[in-house]
């Protein structure tokens, strides 16, 4: 198997924990629960097209990290670019949300996602140079 595969597999899995961590970290805080349990979500109406939204965040990087290991090169460079952006982009979103919140731990946790998808562009980009 190709080191630069394994390293991105590894990071699209860091990223879908440290995420699923924020979400953890999120019910610790005072309030939260009584919110959610009265089909609120920060003064939005929980929604199924707003839990299809959470699910799929965190579903696509656990399906990356396997596509990573097992698509063709060419096909595999461009998905981690693309879909990593997008991903380095909502986690930031979601930093920029949490600390306005004062949701630190949380933010932190996203933070640390966003620095492994960056790292995911930055890996599939520079092996993309060298083939």
């Amino acid at each position: 198997m190709e080191d630069w595969k394994i390293k991105i597999s590894v990071l699209w899995l860091f990223a879908s924990i440290a995420f699923l961590a924020h979400q953890i970290i999120v019910l610790m805080e005072p309030g939260v629960i009584a919110q959610l349990m009265a089909g609120e979500a920060e003064g939005q109406k929980i929604s199924p097209g707003m839990i299809l939204f959470f699910a799929s965040l965190m579903l696509v990087p656990m399906m990356m990290a396997f596509l990573s290991l097992t698509l063709k090169d060419s096909l595999n460079h461009w998905l981690n670019i693309i879909v990593g952006a997008v991903f380095a982009i909502l986690w930031f979103i979601s930093v920029i949300e949490a600390t306005q919140s004062a949701y630190w731990g949380g933010a932190l946790m996203t933070f640390s996602a966003v620095v492994a998808s960056a790292l995911i562009v930055w890996y599939a980009w520079k092996h993309r140079l060298a083939s």
